[in-house]
């Protein structure tokens, strides 16, 4: 459900009934028809600091390019030398009409969902520099990992294939469920159509020997077999990997630059999974000119977790900041991963038939639901802050929760045509 600011929570809320908006929605940043992008090398940068979008031509895409950093993080070690062009960017910004909110508060929304369409979501962001150092590597297949709906094993098969590269996904399920086949629902079916290999691991084993482990006896089979394996490790979240969303932060940067009346983001706020975005995003933020807080809400493990393996990465660039320094890490896992209440899944399809904006129920329907119900229980926080949502995708998820969620969807009946209108046959033709 959609909470009130106006009033702090009771301990069991009751649902409200959600306005109909018929303002416009300002949107910038958004791609020409000439797919105009403004990130990485891509964009030569001005003495101003200043990235110039160029459009790209039809050979860009999938093309592998020299990387050159924003200024602000050339200091950072080691720089990648190269990066692939495999999103479609930038993804557009936009104002988001969500009800309820404190007063004066200002939500947008930064649709990294809309990043490609198998493609789609924050992962391949982080693969455009992992799959050029595999390349660069001589790798012939590609190894990750992750949960049985991942949406990074998804994203990760579907880039491999397009550069021609075989891929293996350790996927984790139940006990129960490991010797089974694991069929097509959501990215499975995106990850098995294009033709990647599956090997399913227990959550039980996954728990006792790890994703590292895990990916090494793969990959030490792998190269007795003769190939080349490249492993990511889960949702591409490593130092490398890192650079995907401090690239991200360079090109929110440009579109707040062209835009007319330029808007002042004081928050912004993401869901948490694997570490890699918020670790690009925070460090960016503060390292770059745009200086907002960063608050992520993580959907597993938990804060403490969070902060010493953001730590990790950043120190692994060298970057000589505190993590707890420059993001806020809120527990946002409910029931566990990947595991909803009714009352998430309710609030999810709230969001989308008041807003039109379909959230995932895995990472940014969890991270929006905290978001709204810190708001909330604390109104005076947030009033009259711009805040930034940066929406990671995962829509193919929701496919993995249609039973739970058919209750919530009654809106259909049979269309009731009066006897008295006139019928011939084969007068309505079916396309």
């Amino acid at each position: 459900m959609l909470w009130s600011a106006t009033a702090r929570l009771s301990a069991n809320p009751s649902p409200l009934h959600l306005p109909v908006f018929n303002q416009s929605i300002t949107v910038f940043g958004k791609s020409k028809p000439s797919s105009v992008r403004c990130s990485h090398s891509r964009a030569m940068e001005t003495n101003d600091d200043t990235s110039k979008a160029k459009g790209l031509s039809f050979d860009d895409f999938l093309s592998k390019k020299p990387y050159s950093p924003p200024t602000w993080a050339s200091h950072l070690k080691p720089i990648p030398s190269h990066v692939f062009s495999l999103a479609h960017l930038p993804t557009p910004i936009h104002k988001w009409n969500l009800p309820n909110l404190p007063q004066d508060t200002e939500v947008w929304l930064k649709r990294d969902d809309l990043s490609g369409m198998q493609l789609s979501g924050n992962k391949v962001r982080k693969l455009e520099f992992l799959l050029a150092e595999a390349v660069a590597q001589g790798a012939d297949c590609i190894i990750t990992i992750g949960g049985i709906q991942s949406n990074h094993c998804r994203a990760t098969a579907v880039a491999a294939k397009y550069l021609n590269l075989d891929s293996y996904l350790i996927l984790r399920t139940s006990k129960l469920l490991v010797d089974k086949d694991p069929g097509l629902t959501g990215n499975l079916l995106v990850e098995r159509f294009v033709g990647a290999h599956i090997q399913l691991i227990s959550k039980e084993e996954y728990a006792k020997i790890g994703s590292v482990a895990l990916t090494n006896v793969l990959k030490e089979q792998l190269h007795k077999e003769g190939r080349r394996p490249y492993v990511i490790p889960v949702g591409g979240s490593n130092s490398l990997g890192t650079w995907g969303y401090i690239e991200a932060m360079r090109e929110i940067e440009e579109q707040l630059q062209i835009r007319s009346n330029r808007v002042k983001f004081d928050d912004i706020v993401v869901a948490c999974g694997s570490g890699g975005t918020i670790a690009g995003l925070s460090l960016g933020s503060w390292l770059g000119a745009l200086k907002a807080k960063v608050h992520a809400f993580c959907v597993c493990d938990d804060p403490d977790y969070f902060y010493d393996f953001v730590q990790d990465l950043i120190d692994g660039l060298q970057a000589g900041v505190n993590a707890r320094d420059i993001v806020s890490i809120i527990n946002a896992k409910g029931l566990g991963y990947a595991i909803n209440t009714s009352e998430e899944l309710k609030f999810v399809k709230e969001v989308a038939a008041a807003t039109g904006v379909v959230l995932d129920p895995v990472y940014s329907g969890k991270a929006v639901y905290g978001m709204m119900k810190g708001m909330a229980e604390n109104p005076k926080k947030w009033e009259g802050r711009k805040v930034l949502f940066v929406h990671t995708g995962g829509l193919l998820g929701l496919f993995d929760k249609v039973d739970q969620m058919a209750p919530l969807v009654g809106n259909w009946q049979r269309m009731d045509v009066n006897e008295s209108i006139p019928r011939k046959e084969g007068i309505g033709k079916m396309f």
